[in-house]
């Protein structure tokens, strides 16, 4: 119970009402991430040259790439539970960068990349495909969103450094799995940096506040 001590006296009527407006954006960006990764696949075209992946060996990081990318999602949500004033801006942020990511994932519908890592047939293999998390490349979300939650987390400084540990291990990783194309990954803070202070500064300011109020 001394987990969750920092719920007591922090869901006011305005807090609530914004919680839920974050599970109803949550809903929708996972709806609309599940049609542009089947319009990216479906559209996929010619693949194109990439000065790192055609020198770098292809390595089988599926269990990185899968089973990590669940462990990093339950240490988030983990977090979120404790440290509930990081909840509201959390709940905005990530699916707008879900939703953004989406949009871009539509506009480029390069093919897949020669010998690129294929996913076995285990419950969660299947699970990270129903959730689309490999269809689509610019840009890269394993790299996106554990800097994202860094950003989201930046005045925690062990976690601060642990999701941006995650994220350039995920992005090495999905390089020599060859899931991505490096503009993917090399892409990915600098437009998640944007989302972010996009969200910071214009759509979701006072949710920002009170994630950083008395740091």
């Amino acid at each position: 119970m001394a987990l969750l001590s920092g719920h007591k006296g922090f869901w006011t009527a305005p807090r609530r009402r914004s919680l839920y407006e974050g599970i109803i954006f949550s809903v929708i960006a996972l709806i609309v991430q599940s049609f542009a990764g089947q319009y990216s696949a479906k559209s996929a075209t010619n693949i194109v040259g990439d000065l790192f992946l055609d020198n770098l060996p292809t390595i089988d990081f599926t269990r990185v790439l899968v089973e990590g990318a669940f462990l990093v999602t339950l240490i988030a949500l983990t977090l979120l539970i404790v440290k509930p004033k990081h909840i509201l801006f959390a709940l905005k942020v990530i699916p707008l960068f879900i939703v953004v990511r989406s949009f871009f994932v539509t506009l480029t519908h390069l093919g897949i990349y020669p010998n690129q890592i294929v996913l076995g047939s285990s419950p969660l293999d299947k699970l990270y495909l129903f959730l689309n998390m490999q269809d689509g490349f610019f840009f890269s979300g394993h790299t996106g969103l554990p800097f994202l939650l860094a950003l989201i987390f930046w005045y925690e400084k062990p976690w601060r450094y642990f999701f941006f540990t995650v994220s350039l291990m995920f992005g090495i990783t999905v390089l020599f799995a060859h899931v991505h194309y490096s503009i993917d990954v090399f892409a990915a803070p600098f437009m998640t940096y944007s989302i972010f202070k996009f969200a910071e500064l214009e759509l979701f300011r006072k949710d920002y506040a009170i994630m950083v109020e008395n740091v």
